[in-house]
């Protein structure tokens, strides 16, 4: 029976890959909670597990004191020197209990806490395996779904497969095997402790190492690898040797280790690009397949690129919805700003244009006090262009703005450019000073509209009055030949000024038509006595 019992014990052992020892002890700490719980005492309680007889026996321990203070774990030297005459001060004297009462209950509770003993020492045998070997490639075979994730079997334990750390493009099948790189080990876990991924940047870096000897011996290094599993990864290779070409020495012979890779990641496309020192160089690089025409660095304390392209290179250089170029920043660790040539000279435009363009002063807007016109300022905006290309919400996020405040400032704004920016300097430096200056300046419209209508009442009578008396001449002087032309010269001007509206131009011109007609009607008065004058004389003759 007793090789039987140990013969379990150590069958357990290799499948769990454990001890032997921490078998034994979960069975002795068992054995202890049991007796415990069954005899409901607060004792100091060991038990030793015997190899040859397989019993587990159970004994209190007292410790030997002068003067007892706890009876349940002291005993006196007196009483101890009854049970053993060698027993001194210091010393432990041990009571067997008897253990074939225990009985069903306290033989489950063992039970459990036998299982749970072998359960932690088998996850704290896994984590000292694997927390070392964490970016390790693996082979597995996928054994059942969790929800979205798989569980694989390691061999000699499970891992887990998380949904975020599958690819994309892939499906997998019960009983699939799997080359997957140990990502995490965790100890806190409640599952299976071991983390392995299909989508980590190292996976692509543990298959290179197998498909290319120059990666292996260290001859070619992989510097860095940017990946976004399914779709696309990035490589940076160098050489440590000047005779050997690293992307060459990873592309193979007509392509044949890389494609071996593609094969083994479902079609993923690979660009292996040379790493250089130079960041400038390394960003043209990273940018590939498309073409990079300048690379200026813009922050080198937050490290940030600004990229500039051919207008017909920009959607390449940028990728499906990004892709290229979030790879390229991933690889070279620079956030990169690409733009196209056309763009960037747009840009120059504009700040050759807001150089040289001549601002206005926020004092020039009428109807803003000094203190608000301060606020604006301290916020970094000091000219009238602007302000008004701002927004209210932005206006409102300047201390000390309100709502009414961005009306106050938008009409100010308004008026401004309305009436221009002399109308809206003279308009006065308050609001009080600039609504008095509005009604003085409508008051003096009206009066001047009214005295011009008035101004052109009295040149319409002036040439009506004038009309009548041409009118009256031409009736007088309708036997003069030369009168009546003139007269109706100085008519028609005197209507043509009539119809302009009556200008002053106008009436004088019909006034000097008036003198005119009335000159040459004293002239045909004239000659009528003068032919009676001669008719007399002749008859006086005869």
């Amino acid at each position: 029976m007793a090789n039987l019992l140990y013969q379990q014990i150590e069958m357990l052992s290799r499948e769990k890959h454990i001890e032997p020892e921490i078998v034994v002890s979960a069975i002795e700490d068992a054995m202890v909670v049991a007796a415990r719980k069954f005899y409901k005492t607060e004792e100091d309680l060991r038990a030793k597990f015997n190899q040859e007889t397989g019993q587990v026996d159970v004994y209190s321990v007292h410790t030997v004191v002068e003067e007892v203070t706890d009876p349940k774990k002291e005993i006196s030297l007196a009483e101890a020197k009854k049970k053993n005459p060698a027993a001194e001060v210091g010393a432990e004297i041990t009571a067997t209990k008897p253990t074939d009462v225990l009985g069903r209950i306290a033989a489950q509770t063992a039970k459990q806490v036998i299982l749970q003993k072998v359960r932690e020492a088998e996850r704290d045998t896994i984590y000292n395996e694997y927390h070392n070997r964490v970016g390790e490639l693996v082979t597995v075979i996928v054994k059942r779904a969790e929800g979205p994730d798989l569980i694989v079997d390691m061999g000699r334990t499970e891992a887990r497969l998380p949904k975020r750390e599958q690819s994309k493009l892939e499906m997998y099948n019960i009983g699939e095997r799997l080359r997957v790189v140990i990502k995490m080990v965790d100890r806190a876990a409640k599952g299976p402790q071991v983390i392995v991924s299909r989508a980590d940047a190292g996976l692509v870096q543990r298959l290179f190492e197998m498909e290319v000897p120059e990666i292996y011996d260290g001859t070619v290094q992989i510097r860095f690898a940017a990946r976004e599993a399914g779709e696309r990864t990035k490589v940076a290779v160098a050489s440590r040797d000047k005779d050997v070409d690293p992307v060459g020495a990873c592309v193979g012979m007509k392509g044949m280790r890389v494609q071996s890779i593609i094969r083994e990641l479902r079609g993923e496309k690979i660009d292996i690009i040379p790493y250089n020192e130079e960041t400038v160089a390394f960003a043209q690089k990273a940018l590939s397949p498309a073409k990079v025409t300048r690379v200026q660095i813009t922050d080198p304390e937050n490290k940030k690129l600004e990229v500039i392209v051919e207008d017909s290179q920009l959607s390449l250089a940028i990728g499906k919805k990004g892709q290229n170029v979030r790879l390229a920043s991933k690889l070279i660790g620079w956030d990169i700003d690409i733009k196209s040539e056309e763009e960037k000279r747009q840009e120059i435009e504009e700040q050759m244009t807001a150089l040289t363009a001549p601002t206005t002063p926020l004092t020039s807007l009428a109807g803003v006090g000094a203190k608000t016109i301060e606020k604006i300022e301290a916020a970094g905006i000091n000219s009238v262009e602007k302000l008004a290309g701002m927004t209210p919400e932005q206006l409102m996020e300047i201390p000390g703005i309100g709502e009414k405040m961005v009306d106050k400032i938008y009409q100010a704004v308004n008026r401004f450019y309305e009436g221009g920016a002399e109308a809206a300097a003279a308009g006065g430096e308050a609001a009080a000073g600039a609504e008095a200056s509005a009604e003085g300046g409508e008051a003096a419209t009206a009066e001047a509209t009214e005295a011009a209508t008035a101004e052109t009442a009295e040149s319409n009578e002036a040439a009506e009055e004038t009309a009548q008396a041409t009118e009256a001449a031409t009736a007088e002087t309708a036997e003069s030949n030369e009168a009546p032309a003139k007269t109706a010269e100085a008519a028609e001007a005197e209507t043509a000024a009539t119809a302009e509206g009556g200008t002053t131009e106008a009436a004088e011109n019909a006034e000097a038509a008036e003198k005119t007609a009335t000159t040459e009607e004293s002239a045909a008065e004239t000659e009528p006595a003068d032919s009676e004058g001669k008719a007399g004389q002749e008859e006086a003759k005869s």
